[in-house]
């Protein structure tokens, strides 16, 4: 009789799997948790571990050209991420809603700046502000990165809404409720979870940037990634690797968070998570 092939949860209670994926976590996590580790280090140089100190905490607190990129970051990504919400959500719910013309191109189009190489989005911002004579700084900056999140809004969105049932907006409008009533107190209640974590997916996206602000940034609008990049050149010191566990830590916040929101969205559809 012939065996039958071992199910994929099975799979996972083999000591061979278990090994690889723990060579594969280590591989993929263990430079991280070294930068971590190291920006507490006593020393000028990452070779050597010679003690624990928050003093590098506090040299970066107060060098003011990182403090200054750090402030630039947050603007662009709070700018970015309110206008990308708003857009995409609206952009999300009309795909989800409505049947127009050519709507599978457009579709397409829209997936276009989540599937291409950032690098390319990247010289073609830059290409197109340059046609139009625009200074580069954090004006292009924030376009640019509004252009990039917006479509990752949009796709979380539908998603959302892909469970939702027409019949509870056919029974407030049999209530009264006007357009714009069913749309306030049914449609948005229940999307709320999704345009919450496309904008925290816009925001953990807008902080994390680098290669299309790198194209798109001018004099006097450097963020956080571009300096630690510019840092990173001349050597890695415990202060670099303080910035860049402060980016890392709200990295991991803003993406923890968008996952509850979404297991918590899934729920309420009664989607298995």
């Amino acid at each position: 009789m012939k065996k039958a092939r071992p199910t994929p949860l099975e799979y996972t209670r083999k000591r061979w799997f278990q090994l690889v994926m723990l060579f594969n976590f280590i591989f993929l996590y263990f430079p991280i948790v070294a930068l971590v580790a190291f920006s507490f280090n006593n020393s000028r140089r990452n070779i050597t571990w010679n003690g624990f100190t928050f003093k590098y905490y506090v040299k970066a607190f107060h060098n003011e050209s990182l403090f200054d990129a750090f402030l630039n970051s947050l603007i662009v990504a709070g700018i970015s991420t309110v206008v990308s919400t708003i857009l995409g959500a609206m952009l999300g719910l009309a795909l989800y809603r409505f049947k127009f013309p050519a709507k599978n191109a457009f579709d397409g189009w829209i997936h276009l700046p989540i599937i291409i190489p950032e690098i390319c989005m990247g010289v073609a911002m830059l290409a197109f502000f340059s046609r139009l004579n625009i200074t580069l700084g954090l004006f292009t900056i924030t376009v640019s990165h509004i252009a990039f999140s917006l479509p990752f809004v949009a796709v979380v969105v539908r998603a959302r809404m892909a469970g939702f049932d027409h019949s509870l907006e056919e029974a407030a409008r049999d209530l009264g409720a006007n357009q714009w009533q069913t749309f306030k107190d049914v449609t948005l209640p229940y999307m709320m979870p999704g345009v919450v974590a496309g904008a925290l997916l816009a925001l953990t996206l807008s902080l994390d940037d680098f290669v299309i602000t790198f194209f798109t940034s001018g004099p006097g609008s450097t963020t956080l990634p571009i300096k630690i990049f510019s840092m990173v050149r001349f050597s890695v010191t415990p202060e670099v690797n303080a910035a860049s566990t402060v980016l890392i830590v709200i990295t991991l916040i803003l993406s923890v968070g968008t996952m509850v929101i979404q297991a918590r969205g899934g729920k309420d559809k009664g989607l298995p998570i």
